[in-house]
């Protein structure tokens, strides 16, 4: 047997953070561009779009910040509170992980 779960943190009620929210800032990282980032993830840029807006508007900081076109071309950028949030998820993952990892086996144990 083995003990499962998800975790997402929420902000007034509403959806911050979960884990798609995560990889796709992650992948923001990555490609400098929510469009980039959303074909990667094989995800509607709507949708990536959509979720960029949505963690922004529940923070009281902004996790992304873009920029439009230009001469150089636009750009996505996770700030620094951004990557703090994808650290402080991943640290909170983790320890939730190796606590359900713990009750499995205690189950196994009873078994």
């Amino acid at each position: 047997m083995k003990v499962k779960s998800r975790i997402w943190i929420e902000h007034n009620d509403q959806i911050f953070l979960g884990l798609g929210r995560v990889r796709l800032l992650e992948q923001i990282l990555l490609d400098g561009s929510i469009n980039k980032a959303a074909k990667s993830l094989k995800m509607s840029y709507k949708k990536a779009w959509k979720l960029v807006d949505s963690m922004n508007e529940v923070s009281e900081k902004p996790l992304v910040k873009t920029s439009s076109g230009g001469k150089g071309g636009g750009g996505t950028l996770v700030t620094s509170f951004g990557k703090q949030m994808i650290s402080h998820f991943r640290e909170l993952e983790t320890k939730s992980f190796e606590f359900f990892d713990a009750q499995s086996k205690q189950l196994n144990d009873w078994k």
